[in-house]
C-alpha cells in the first residue's frame, strides 16, 4: 500500500511537471548584461539620474496571428528601473556619483521598446525596435543624443518566446552599451 501511494505522488508530481512546462510565459525576464571595465574617466563628475518610460503601453513582445488574439508580454520588472540601476552601476564604476543636488540633470526616455511578431501558420516575421532619448542638462547646455537598435528575423515555425526575450536582452545591451561608451556624453558631463 505505501508504494503504491508513493508511485501514486510520484506519477502527480511529474504530471504536473509536465503540464508546467507547456504553459506559455505570462512575463519576460529583461537582463541586460553589459561590462565595461572599470576606470575613473568620469570622476570627480556629479549627475541626476532619471528614466522616464514614454511608451503609450509597456508590453515589450506582441505576437500577432490572423483570426487570434494578440498575445502580449511585458517584463516581470519596470523597464525603467531596469535600466536605470545599470546605467547606474556602470557609470559609478567609470567614476561618476550621483546626488540630487548635481547640476548634471541626465533624462534618459524609453520611447520605444517593442518586438512585433506576425506569426502565419508555418512561419513568423519578427521586427524589433528600441529608443532611448538621453538629454543632459547642465543649465548653461544641453545636450539630447538617440540612440536607435533595429532588427528583423523570420523562422519557421511558431516564434519562441525564449529566444525572443534572448534577442530583447542582447538589443537592450547593446543599445546600453553605446549610450555609456558614448563620447559625447563623457564630454559633456
Amino acid at each position: 500500500m505505501h508504494i503504491t501511494t508513493l508511485k501514486l505522488i510520484t506519477l502527480l508530481l511529474l504530471l504536473a511537471s509536465l503540464i508546467g512546462c507547456g504553459t506559455a510565459p505570462t512575463h519576460l525576464i529583461v537582463a541586460p548584461q553589459v561590462y565595461l571595465s572599470p576606470s575613473n574617466q568620469l570622476s570627480g563628475k556629479e549627475a541626476q539620474l532619471s528614466v522616464v518610460d514614454m511608451r503609450t503601453s509597456p508590453h515589450i513582445i506582441q505576437i500577432l496571428e490572423k483570426d487570434e488574439a494578440a498575445i502580449i508580454l511585458s517584463s516581470e520588472q519596470r523597464l525603467e528601473d531596469i535600466i536605470q540601476g545599470l546605467i547606474t552601476k556602470q557609470w559609478q564604476q567609470q567614476g561618476l556619483t550621483f546626488t540630487n543636488s548635481a547640476n548634471n540633470k541626465i533624462t534618459m526616455t524609453i520611447e520605444k521598446a517593442i518586438i512585433s511578431v506576425e506569426q502565419e501558420s508555418v512561419s513568423y516575421s519578427t521586427q524589433s525596435e528600441i529608443i532611448i532619448k538621453v538629454t543632459i542638462d547642465n543649465s548653461k547646455q544641453t545636450l539630447t543624443s538617440s540612440f536607435k537598435n533595429r532588427a528583423h528575423s523570420e523562422g519557421a515555425l511558431n516564434a519562441d518566446i525564449a529566444v525572443l526575450e534572448r534577442e530583447f536582452n542582447q538589443h537592450l545591451s547593446t543599445l546600453i552599451k553605446q549610450v555609456l561608451i558614448s563620447k559625447d556624453i563623457k564630454t559633456f558631463l
